[in-house]
């Protein structure tokens, strides 16, 4: 789904008969500014989305962008500035705003986790766990943010995970079975000391640690040679990163990046001119 679909496919959600209160008004085109303004700090992240759902309505709308996307915008700050029909970008308002604010507090949320890792040499994955329909552009507000993207699909990387090692009956099983059917690096999950030790005898090129603590997590890596990466995952938080960063691990994974970041704070201020 591209974003232009995206966006017909909100529209059309938002206004499936028209903005009967709007219309019921019967204004006529009104010429005018709208600003759009951060009532939180935040991390911008879904530009395009809010421009392009503006001139879905209203094309000849023009938008003057003060940030750019990846830059930490202030409390009170202007984001940006609109000129254009105000009738048609108050009928864009809310779901310009629902892209933008979504992403950018996933680009928020990516940041805060990012900033607790600094120091170390340990990097902030996503996951799968997106909003469907939205992976490319949650995907994107987690680089905005300084996280970098796990793989973007089931078809782009190799990871074997409990299920996969269940029904194949064993961790070098299911290596062996998907080294026979291709050459990508695989990833494997490993949920005990044994597992890791089955993970590093058959050579992996990364292991991801599941749900372990940190007294786990160190007997673990003492296990694991310099050429194998590792990865964490497992309801990692704010409070918990930096301490599981410091263990040592190449990687953490969260899901909350994607799946429970609240929205940013932005609000379109119309100048109406009266």
């Amino acid at each position: 789904m591209t974003l232009l679909d995206l966006i017909k496919a909100a529209l059309k959600e938002d206004m499936p008969a028209g903005d009967v209160t709007t219309e019921s008004l019967a204004l006529t085109p009104r010429a005018g500014r709208a600003k759009l303004i951060a009532k939180a700090d935040l991390v911008l992240s879904g530009t395009a989305a809010f421009e392009q759902t503006v001139h879905a309505l209203e094309p000849h709308a023009k938008l003057k962008w003060h940030f750019e996307e990846g830059h930490a915008v202030l409390k009170g700050q202007i984001v940006c500035t609109l000129q254009g029909d105000l009738i048609q970008i108050l009928k864009a308002e809310r779901v310009s705003l629902n892209f933008l604010m979504h992403l950018s507090g996933i680009a928020t949320l990516t940041a805060e986790f990012v900033k607790k890792v600094s120091g170390t040499k340990c990097k902030i994955l996503d996951t799968r766990k997106t909003t469907p329909g939205y992976r490319d552009l949650e995907k994107r507000a987690v680089v905005h943010g300084g996280g970098q993207n796990h793989r973007l699909n089931l078809s782009t990387a190799i990871l074997i995970k409990d299920n996969h090692i269940a029904v194949m009956g064993g961790i070098t099983k299911a290596v062996e079975r998907t080294r026979q059917n291709c050459e990508l690096p695989i990833e494997v999950e490993a949920r005990t000391l044994d597992d890791v030790k089955e993970c590093v005898s058959l050579g992996v090129q990364r292991i991801l640690l599941d749900n372990m603590n940190d007294d786990l997590l160190k007997q673990a890596l003492d296990l694991i040679p310099e050429q194998i990466m590792t990865e964490a995952s497992g309801n990692m938080n704010l409070a918990r990163v930096e301490s599981v960063a410091k263990v040592g691990v190449d990687y953490i994974s969260v899901g909350a990046l994607t799946h429970s970041a609240p929205s940013a704070d932005l609000s379109l201020m119309f100048d109406w001119g009266n």
